[in-house]
């Protein structure tokens, strides 16, 4: 930049001869000077007022269109970015075929402890113990009064603790929203749902997780969220559920057992209405395991799919309707019954001496061992094994629930010809309630095979066949006669023509060998047998009647009445009436005119 000189040597040179004062020059130039100075950080103050003033303008203007975006859009509450945030809480409900809650959620809170934010630890210890009568106010005094900082107090409190822990005052016991897993029924199906607890919990939620039944089978599922908290619909029947486990358990203690289960399926599509355990227990409050002794003496032991037995006579009928398929009898064919039959240091007896010979309709409805035992014998051991894994007795039951794999069938280790014969009236194989189930309804239905299900089916699948619909036919006839002349005569109820098979097996010891006065007898049936809608199978563990001058065990004294009594009170609630059965004869009476 050019800087003029204040005094120009040219113009004081020409003011000295004009005579004017060379000084007004220098003043002149310092004037100029200083006014271009000015001018000049005017103008750049100026040019940051004008930067500034465009700033401030665009942030009124991004502020202005956010507070008018917030006041167009719905509210909310926000929502924070730490761990808790991955914790879903959300889980979908269980309900029965008509759309009944079983298993639900419920908000509520957990209840937890900063101690360095406490006041009156050893007060607040002492009124939380009064509150809550399982917690040990010691405990809670020596967890408050230590070097901790943070104490789960509670996992889940009612509204009615919280409003009392409120009321003690003391600002270090907080609370956290969180919620749980509800099953509004109590006891009821307890063993199908299984039971919740907490998984991953923080303060602000907890997640909840299946741990046993089909809340565990299906735990992915019913916390997806992509299926917007869709329920479960499962096949069970909350009314008939409800009936089942009341005649059960009134059963159980009037025939002195230990124990109990009944299972009732559709013998067409496999769906189970209804199945239950005794003793049960409340899921809403789910007992610990068993950490030693016998697991079937826990509440939580599934009797229906876990619980394995010589399941006894109710296998005979196994043996007839595969003779019959393979036409080596008809129920007409007469059998060898005179005993006993021996088989090396075996000998096989009935329980009544029945002649010489029976029809193969008399050997199932007399339930006779020789008589069963020499039909298994024509069959021979290859033969067997193949009808007994069509029907699914070499593998655990398909059941959606994560205890069915342990319900796996004890087979003998050499199927040898002795095995043969013992296994065709049930002794030497050991199965479930629901196995037994599965197969009494693939062979009466028709003779196709069903697979059990806790999930409602939109279309029923035909599985593959098994035996005709002759041979079923004819089976049912026999375990029909069972009930109107045979062993079974107290399972009669009248206008649902109930057809099915007495089982007496001796309880087998721990560490081999059996018990002499300990049975599971077992009824299995198919009603109505002329047109078969439902299979029912009812087990009794240790059942012993008392109201004659000796015990009496079998199956016919003790699970027979128990079975008959919920037919008779849970066939009108599956919508069937009573009607006269086929081939009845009706009374004619002649009137005179």
């Amino acid at each position: 930049m050019t800087r003029t000189p204040l005094r120009p040597l040219a113009r004081v040179i020409a003011a000295r001869q004009s005579g004017q004062n060379p000084d007004m020059i220098e003043r002149e130039n310092l004037r100029l000077r200083h006014e271009a100075q000015r001018d000049k950080l005017r103008f750049r103050a100026e040019g940051r007022l004008f930067v500034l003033g465009v700033c401030f303008f665009c942030a009124f203007v991004v502020i202005g269109a956010r507070m008018g975006h917030l006041a167009a859009s719905v509210p909310a509450e926000p929502s924070s970015g730490g761990v808790a945030e991955l914790i879903s809480a959300s889980r979908a409900d269980i309900v029965d075929r008509q759309g009944r809650v079983l298993a639900t959620n419920l908000s509520t809170h957990s209840l937890y402890a900063q101690p360095p934010l406490m006041v009156e630890k050893e007060r607040a210890a002492e009124e939380l113990a009064r509150i809550f009568p399982d917690l040990d106010a010691e405990r809670l005094k020596r967890d408050f009064t230590g070097s901790r900082k943070f104490v789960w107090v509670k996992k889940k409190i009612s509204p009615e603790q919280m409003q009392a822990v409120h009321d003690i005052g003391e600002p270090g016991l907080l609370f956290g929203p969180r919620e749980m897993r509800l099953y509004p029924n109590g006891k009821l199906a307890a063993h199908i749902l299984g039971g919740a607890s907490f998984g991953r919990e923080g303060v602000h939620s907890a997640e909840v997780v299946g741990v046993a039944g089909v809340e565990k089978q299906f735990d992915a599922l019913l916390r997806d969220p992509a299926r917007a908290g869709k329920p479960l619909e499962l096949t069970i029947d909350l009314t008939v559920q409800a009936v089942t486990e009341e005649v059960l358990n009134g059963g159980m203690k009037l025939m002195n057992a230990k124990g109990a289960s009944a299972v009732l399926m559709d013998v067409h599509s496999g769906e189970i209405v209804a199945m239950a355990s005794l003793p049960d227990y409340d899921p809403n409050n789910r007992p610990r395991p068993l950490t030693s002794g016998d697991q079937s003496d826990s509440p939580l032991f599934n009797r229906s799919v876990q619980g394995v037995y010589e399941l006894g006579s109710t296998f005979k009928i196994f043996a007839a309707a595969q003779a019959m398929e393979l036409g080596l009898v008809n129920p007409e064919t007469m059998i060898n019954t005179k005993g006993p039959l021996t088989w090396g240091k075996h000998r096989i007896r009935d329980f009544h001496n029945y002649g010489n010979e029976l029809s193969v309709t008399k050997v199932i409805v007399k339930s006779s061992n020789i008589g069963t035992a020499r039909v298994a014998m024509d069959i021979g051991a290859k033969r067997q094994q193949e009808f007994l894994g069509a029907l699914g007795f070499f593998e655990p039951t398909p059941v959606e629930m994560v205890e069915a794999p342990t319900g796996k069938p004890l087979l003998p280790p050499n199927w040898s010809e002795i095995s043969t014969m013992t296994i065709s009236y049930g002794h030497g194989l050991s199965a479930s309630p629901l196995h037994l189930a599965t197969a009494y309804a693939s062979l009466l239905n028709g003779g196709t095979r069903v697979y059990p299900t806790l999930l409602k089916q939109e279309e029923r699948k035909v599985g593959p066949r098994i035996v005709s619909e002759r041979t079923s036919e004819r089976a049912r006839v026999m375990l029909r006669k069972v009930v109107t002349e045979g062993t079974a005569s107290f399972g009669e109820v009248e206008g649902y023509a109930v057809a099915g098979k007495t089982g007496t097996a001796d309880k087998p010891k721990p560490r081999g060998g059996y018990y002499k006065d300990k049975v599971i007898s077992t009824f299995a049936t198919v009603f109505p047998a002329h047109d078969p809608k439902y299979v029912l199978v009812v087990s009794l563990d240790e059942p012993v009647e008392l109201s004659g001058p000796e015990p009496r065990r079998t199956a016919g004294w003790t699970t027979v009445p128990v079975t008959a009594e919920m037919i008779r009170r849970i066939a009108p609630l599956l919508g069937l009436r009573p009607s006269v059965e086929p081939g009845a004869e009706a009374e004619v009476i002649q009137a005179s005119n």
